[in-house]
C-alpha cells in the first residue's frame, strides 16, 4: 500500500490471481514525486509510495484465503515483472504456487525461461488457474498439482509427477505455509499445532527427500523462512517455530548437499501483502496497520521477492548456498 499513492480498493493487483492490470495499477499510482527519471535508465522509484499504505479495511477469508478477493489485490507480477531469459531451460517446482511469494516466484521463473509446476490446495483453485495461464502466455510448460502436503505419499508423488511432467527438475521452492494467530499458548490446540507442524516443517522435508535423487549439479533449492524465524511474534509462536527450522534446514541441508553441487538458501520475508493475513493469519486490528511499523512505512507486496528467488536459483549466484536472504522494508535481522 502507499502512502500518497494508494491503490483504490478494487483495484487490480493479486496474490493468486487477477492476471491482467497489477503492476499497470502499481505503476500508475506512482506521481513524478515519488519517480525522477534519469538520464540513462528509468525513471527512480520511492519504495515509500510505490505500493499502498496503512489503514487498510478490516477483510477475512476462510482458511487458506484467496488472492483475488482481497483488498487491496496483491501484485505478485502479473504485469511489474520483466524477464531476460536468466533461467532459461530450467524446470521448477514450487510449493504454495498458487499466491504470495510462491505465486511471485512461479510467474518471475516463467519470465526468465523456466517450465514451472506448482502445487496448492484444492480450494485455491481459482487463483492457481491463473498462475497456469500466465506460465503458459510465456510459452512456458505450466504444470497444476493440487493436493495436500500434510500427507507423505502425496508429497513423494508431488516431485515424481512434477519431473516427470516438466521433463526433469533442477529448482525447487518449498514455500507453502499455514499461519494461523491465536493469542496464548492455551489456544493452540494439538490438532492445529500439527497441521502447521505437517505443513511447514514435515513437507518440506518429504519434498526435498525425493526431490534431491532427482535434481542435477547446478540444482537449487530455496526454502521460504520468515523474519519470524529470527524476531517472533507472540501470537505466532507455532509458525514462528516452523520459520526457525526452515531456516535451519536450508543451511543443514546447504552443507550436506554442497559435495552434490546442489545449492540450498532461504528467503526471508518481513510483512508481505499475502492470503495468510485475511485467512487467520492476523488478528483484524493487526491487519488493519499491517506493514505500518516498518521503516518504508508499509507492508511489501510478493513481486517485490520475486527477484530474489530467481537470483537464488540462476547460475549467476553459484556461490551462495547456505544463505539467508531477507526482504523486510527495512526491520528483520537476515
Amino acid at each position: 500500500m502507499s502512502e500518497t499513492k494508494d491503490l483504490p480498493q478494487d483495484s487490480t493487483l493479486s496474490r493468486r490471481a487477477m492476471v491482467g492490470g497489477v503492476a499497470a495499477v502499481g505503476i500508475a499510482a506512482s506521481t513524478p514525486a515519488a519517480e525522477a527519471a534519469t538520464p540513462a535508465g528509468p525513471a527512480l522509484v520511492d519504495p515509500r509510495g510505490k505500493y499502498p499504505k496503512p489503514p487498510f479495511d478490516k477483510q477475512e477469508q476462510p482458511w487458506p484465503g484467496l488472492a483475488r478477493d482481497m483488498r487491496p489485490r496483491p501484485d505478485h507480477g502479473e504485469q511489474s515483472y520483466k524477464g531476460s531469459g536468466r533461467l532459461r531451460g530450467r524446470k521448477a517446482l514450487v510449493t504454495g504456487g498458487d499466491s504470495g511469494m510462491g505465486r511471485a516466484a512461479a510467474i518471475a521463473f516463467a519470465r526468465e525461461g523456466a517450465d514451472v509446476a506448482i502445487n496448492y490446495l484444492p480450494a485455491e483453485e481459482a487463483d492457481a488457474r491463473e498462475v497456469i495461464d500466465l506460465i503458459r502466455r510465456e510459452g512456458r510448460k505450466g504444470v497444476a498439482l493440487p493436493g495436500d502436503l500434510r500427507d507423505e505419499a502425496f508429497c513423494t508423488k508431488l516431485v515424481a509427477d512434477a519431473a516427470a511432467q516438466l521433463g526433469g527438475l533442477d529448482i525447487l521452492v518449498n514455500n507453502a505455509a499455514r499461519q494461523q494467530t491465536k493469542p496464548t499458548i492455551g489456544d493452540i490446540s494439538s490438532e492445529d499445532f500439527d497441521a502447521t507442524m505437517k505443513t511447514n516443517i514435515y513437507a518440506p522435508f518429504w519434498i526435498t527427500k525425493a526431490a534431491v535423487p532427482r535434481m542435477p549439479p547446478g540444482s537449487a533449492i530455496i526454502m521460504t523462512t520468515s523474519e519470524q524465524a529470527y524476531d517472533p511474534s507472540k501470537d505466532l509462536v507455532d509458525y514462528a517455530m516452523t520459520k526457525a527450522a526452515n531456516m535451519s534446514f536450508a543451511k543443514s541441508m546447504a552443507k550436506q548437499l554442497a559435495e552434490k553441487g546442489i545449492r540450498v538458501n532461504g528467503v526471508a520475508p518481513g510483512p508481505i501483502w499475502t492470503p495468510l493475513q485475511v485467512s487467520g493469519g492476523a488478528t483484524q486490528e493487526k491487519l488493519q496497520k499491517f506493514g505500518g511499523d516498518t521503516p518504508l512505512g508499509r507492508p511489501g507486496q510478493p513481486v517485490e521477492l520475486a527477484g530474489i528467488y530467481v537470483q537464488l536459483a540462476e547460475n549467476a549466484g553459484s556461490y551462495a548456498t547456505g544463505q539467508v536472504y531477507g526482504a523486510a522494508g527495512g526491520s528483520g535481522q537476515p
